[in-house]
């Protein structure tokens, strides 16, 4: 289930009218049938800021894809931002990106998990990367689109 689809120059327009997080809580409910928290709206405003200011980039076409809160099929995930377009021989690309809005993490001594403040005090999670790896794993080994149209995924945080 895909929460939010348009193309870079339609995601920057409703950026451009400081709508993103009504119109994301809008297609949210919808689509999902489930409420927003106003911590959650206010990440997507603030990530989403910041999103913005990464892919106004010229070699970013302003058709490429955006899409936000993509759900994997049969899971409970939900891949933050994704990028998608052909590169210059035409191949699908997709790249996954996970947002944080985290002040610090710090290292621990197991794989894939940092430390950082969620809630209340200091718990261990995984790391963005290694979350955004995650999703693209599911992707490729349970997507027939993925595998059947041979497209290339780039997960990162």
């Amino acid at each position: 289930m895909i929460v939010y689809s348009k193309t870079k120059q339609g995601f920057q327009d409703d950026i451009a009218r400081g709508e993103i997080d009504v119109i994301i809580g809008q297609y949210f409910k919808e689509k999902l049938n489930r409420n927003i928290y106003s911590k959650e709206a206010d990440s997507w405003y603030n990530s989403l800021q910041f999103m913005n200011t990464i892919i106004n980039d010229a070699d970013i076409p302003n058709d490429a894809g955006i899409t936000i809160e993509c759900q994997i099929p049969q899971t409970s995930k939900r891949i933050d931002f994704i990028i998608s377009g052909r590169d210059e021989n035409n191949k699908e690309n997709v790249v996954i990106v996970e947002l944080k809005q985290w002040q610090k993490a710090d290292l621990t001594e197991k794989d894939g998990i940092v430390l950082t403040a969620l809630g209340k005090g200091l718990h261990e999670t995984s790391h963005p990367s290694y979350q955004a790896w995650t999703y693209a794993a599911l992707l490729q080994d349970f997507s027939m689109v993925v595998q059947e149209g041979d497209i290339n995924l780039y997960p990162c945080a």
